[in-house]
């Protein structure tokens, strides 16, 4: 997880939760936030401790952004990470919370250009940020009677009750909390789109390559847009990407509403095109194909004016770090 506070309550329980499994916590820091991270179970990298890794990408990222979690990334995969948890400092594991397995059991989502995730687990009007809002009303025809099938699925991704992960537009006009039903877990076929975000996030090593989050988009938008990367990548694997019922709570930290909306525009105005133009790129099949298939979806992201030249830099840094890792 990032942060740029003290431990949080949730952090808190979730080192707990992660202590009792024997598992490390990676906390990056950034300019703003503590200079030290005093929490049993966790390993916290502050900016200038950042700077002095064996990454050029550490240099690189720009400060004060999101994306400089793709060194906590880096420093998991370099520690022989077979799976990766992601979070953030307001997400706290409920007391059923569990590490995910690969394979699960699911129920398969229609086979429709957008799913709204959401509402497969409530019947209120919720949408996950980055859906597009021409398509909130929607109500996903979906039957809960389907029978439960097996999926291997390397990207896992959590719901969150009490504060869910939506958009400005919906915090501002329809602001409630919101619980959602625990219902049987849901998997997106290939063709199917729906955002996922970086708070509650399950990667297995096949997918790991995708976890890059780019650096010259808003905060906003860099996870979503690297949500819609992944499931492209992932569906040349004949994956899909798997929604769980929700396992943590959100206890949201203070949000500034209107800087929140006027970061989310960009997505308003382009996650359409955006999967539009990933649909249509033709990629390569195979987990060897990976890291090139990323290149080519952040290259013709990069053409088409979403996202400046500056970012293919790091996108080749971070592939060129990954493959170093593979050969060590």
């Amino acid at each position: 997880l990032t942060t740029v506070q003290e431990p949080t309550s949730c952090v808190q329980g979730l080192a707990r939760a992660l202590q009792e499994r024997g598992v490390k916590l990676l906390v990056i820091g950034d300019r703003k936030g503590p200079a030290r991270f005093d929490l049993a179970g966790a390993d916290f990298y502050p900016l200038d401790r950042q700077l002095a890794l064996p990454y050029e990408l550490a240099r690189l990222l720009p400060v004060g952004h999101y994306a400089r979690k793709n060194l906590a990334y880096l420093l998991a995969i370099a520690g022989g990470a077979d799976r990766i948890y992601e979070t953030d400092d307001d997400n706290q594991p409920q007391p059923w919370w569990e590490p995910r397995e690969r394979q699960t059991a699911v129920r398969v989502a229609p086979s429709q250009q957008w799913v709204n995730v959401y509402r497969l687990f409530t019947a209120e009007l919720i949408w996950p940020r980055g859906f597009p809002l021409d398509r909130v009303a929607e109500a996903p025809r979906f039957d809960p009677q389907n029978p439960l099938s097996q999926v291997n699925a390397p990207i896992q991704q959590g719901l969150a009750d009490g504060a869910p992960d939506v958009d400005a537009i919906w915090r501002l006009v329809l602001e409630r909390e919101v619980n959602f039903e625990r219902r049987a877990s849901v998997w997106l076929p290939p063709g199917t789109w729906c955002p996922f975000n970086s708070q509650n996030t399950w990667w297995w090593s096949d997918a790991f390559p995708l976890m890059y989050l780019p650096a010259y988009c808003t905060f906003r938008m860099t996870d979503i847009w690297r949500s819609f990367v992944a499931q492209r990548c992932l569906w040349e694997l004949g994956f899909g990407v798997v929604f769980h019922a929700a396992d943590v709570v959100q206890k949201r930290n203070a949000h500034d509403l209107m800087r929140d909306f006027k970061d989310e525009v960009p997505g308003y105005e382009n996650n359409g095109a955006i999967v539009e133009l990933l649909a249509d790129l033709r990629l390569g099949p195979g987990a060897a194909n990976v890291p090139d298939n990323l290149i080519r979806c952040y290259e013709a992201l990069v053409s088409a004016g979403f996202l400046p030249q500056q970012e293919m830099r790091l996108v080749h840094m971070w592939v060129g770090h990954l493959a170093e890792l593979r050969r060590r």
